[in-house]
């Protein structure tokens, strides 16, 4: 019961996993924005090429 009570090897994993997840929200986030930017860049060269083509 000792050696149980001792054992931090379940909260070494806790703690590896809350890393994980962390990482994973840090880059859904960055991604996403990323992403956003991205988008939006490319509609405003989508609508100077239509404005330079319709004249």
């Amino acid at each position: 019961m000792k050696a149980f009570g001792r054992d931090e090897s379940g909260a070494t994993a806790i703690e590896y996993g809350l890393i994980c997840a962390l990482i994973f929200l840090v880059i859904v986030t960055s991604v996403t924005a990323f992403g956003n930017k991205t988008s939006d860049m490319i509609k405003m060269i989508s609508d100077v090429i239509g404005t330079a083509i319709s004249g």
